[in-house]
């Protein structure tokens, strides 16, 4: 085989494996949603309620699928719901994550946080112990599922610890201030 021939062919492959890997790639957010977040990006309150609002969404999507009996392929769509709700999520930890950084005020929009992560976490346990579903099914979504819980359990305790710290810094900023 000639150079020019192998170089030929290594070029095709990598641009099939490069595509194959584009496939993959899927973006949680809608066009729609990702302009909002873009319009918010200086406003913790607004973007956190955003992410919040679509994450949400997310969850009563799945509801709305699993409860449909015209769906094919539950197992799958679960998973592929539960993976957007979770990158949703990790970006709202993001987000949090930068706005404390920056020493943003964000006590308010956490607050709807905590209260978010509540009744997250309550539709995940409902949803995992949901009567009906087949093990097959659930096997396409339990290793997702599990993460989803865990990641949510953790930052509930992250958000409820952070709001303690931010409204003793609060308090400490204004007593400090008035001296």
């Amino acid at each position: 085989m000639t150079a020019s021939r192998l170089s030929s062919c290594l070029s095709v492959v990598l641009l099939l494996l490069a595509s194959s890997t584009a496939q993959r790639m899927h973006e949680p957010l809608s066009p729609a949603e990702i302009d909002q977040l873009r319009d918010t990006a200086m406003e913790p309150e607004l973007r956190l309620k955003l992410f919040v609002k679509f994450s949400r969404a997310r969850l009563a999507t799945l509801e709305q699928m699993r409860s449909d009996p015209k769906v094919t392929d539950r197992g799958l769509k679960t998973h592929d719901q539960l993976e957007d709700f979770v990158a949703l999520y990790d970006e709202l930890n993001d987000n949090i994550d930068t706005y404390v950084d920056r020493k943003d005020d964000v006590r308010k929009p956490l607050k709807a946080v905590i209260e978010a992560d509540t009744e997250f976490q309550a539709k995940l346990r409902a949803f995992k112990n949901a009567a009906g579903v087949q093990e097959a099914e659930a096997k396409q979504y339990e290793f997702v599922l599990s993460n989803a819980m865990e990641a949510l359990d953790n930052s509930a305790a992250d958000h409820r610890k952070l709001l303690v710290e931010e409204e003793e810094a609060a308090k400490h900023k204004k007593k400090k201030a008035s001296h």
